[in-house]
């Protein structure tokens, strides 16, 4: 399977969007850790902006970074949003509240515990009528969401966003998924070749996943399932002509040849 990256976006500690993170991906410029600061998505009506959970908004963070940099029409790209967990803080919310003599569930906590609340959102924001997808799959999430996005602009011919976000549990659940970092990336992608589209091959493999030499970048790259696409990105950042494997399913990974633009 063959696509073709119109434009990328990350959000990150210390990775603050794609024109600032990638002479740190291409290992240009040291990795300093520096927090995300706050974010209010830029393309979402002001009444759904205040309703969006921390998840939508790191989401829309990457989404919007790409978006900056592409000439494509969001009304017309397919979207495919890949998250492991979503946003447990609303659903430790809503466990809580039924579990209290009077089950007071909030409303927009309710709007929001859905698995595909950001592709909701999304398609609020950019008026899109193309098809819209979440998928999971634990720490292989953003291949699955890779192939997911690769059939569906093999087979549609459509050009597709795909997102990766997860953001960290509550307390109570940390333990079971442990996560301390927000973090998101984007790719927008098109089964078209056009003047400065990096080629992305895809195929199934037996081999490990990627890892990164910088110690503090194979850190970030282990402390969110989002932050597994940090090899793909830094492929991009240097140029291609590079294969990384990204984790997937029961012990297999996703081979990813980078090709020039």
């Amino acid at each position: 399977m063959e696509l073709f990256v119109d434009a990328a976006g990350v959000a990150a500690p210390g990775l603050h969007g794609w024109e600032q993170a990638a002479p740190v991906l291409c290992g240009a410029r040291a990795w300093t850790e520096l927090a995300e600061p706050p974010y209010a998505p830029q393309l979402l009506p002001p009444n759904e902006r205040r309703r969006a959970p921390p998840g939508v908004r790191q989401a829309f963070r990457a989404a919007e970074d790409a978006w900056s940099r592409s000439r494509l029409d969001l009304a017309q790209v397919a979207a495919v949003f890949a998250t492991s967990d979503a946003d447990l803080a609303v659903m430790d919310r809503i466990a809580g509240a039924l579990c209290r003599p009077v089950r007071n569930v909030s409303p927009t906590d309710f709007h929001n515990s859905v698995h595909n609340a950001a592709s909701g959102y999304w398609s609020i924001a950019t008026g899109c009528r193309r098809p819209a997808t979440t998928v999971c799959g634990y720490d292989g999430t953003l291949a699955m969401g890779l192939l997911e996005a690769a059939g569906l602009a093999l087979a549609d011919g459509m050009d597709v966003l795909l997102v990766a976000f997860d953001v960290p549990p509550p307390v109570a659940l940390q333990a079971a998924r442990p996560r301390e970092i927000a973090a998101s990336l984007a790719l927008l992608l098109s089964a078209q070749h056009a003047p400065g589209r990096p080629r992305l091959r895809l195929g199934m493999t037996a081999q490990p996943e990627s890892r990164l030499a910088a110690p503090a970048l194979e850190r970030l790259r282990t402390a969110n399932p989002a932050l597994r696409g940090l090899p793909l990105l830094a492929a991009l950042a240097g140029g291609g002509g590079q294969s990384i494997v990204l984790p997937y399913l029961d012990g297999r990974g996703l081979q990813v040849d980078v090709h020039p633009a």
